[in-house]
């Protein structure tokens, strides 16, 4: 995929997600007019460019380049994507923290529900 697609791409994501220019150079520490170069193709894109915007944009980079597609690799003769669960054992300080991350300060009540 050529990399003009992959700007196009993340343009298409960024306003799907109502983010403007300004946000994007916000979120990645840069001034509007740089960010704006990404987007008008005058900077290389570069694969630490593209990692930083995905993460803005909360998708991963192979959702970008795949756009509009999610990308889900299946196995062979697989007809859809097998859900995994992932278990960390954490102590309770470190288990508050990563709920609070995760639910914000109102976890006690969403995990009470």
């Amino acid at each position: 995929m050529d990399e003009e697609r992959i700007i196009q791409n993340i343009v298409q994501i960024r306003i799907s997600k109502g983010l403007t220019k300004r946000s994007m150079a916000e979120l990645l520490f840069m001034n509007e007019a740089s960010y704006g170069r990404i987007e008008n193709g005058k900077i290389a894109l570069s694969y630490k460019q593209l990692a930083q915007i995905a993460s803005c944009l909360q998708v991963s980079v192979i959702d970008i380049i795949s756009y509009p597609d999610k990308y889900v690799k299946l196995e062979k003769g697989q007809e859809e994507p097998v859900e995994a669960v992932l278990q960390i054992k954490l102590k309770k300080d470190k288990k508050d923290q990563v709920l609070k991350l995760v639910f914000g300060e109102n976890n006690i009540e969403i995990l009470n529900k």
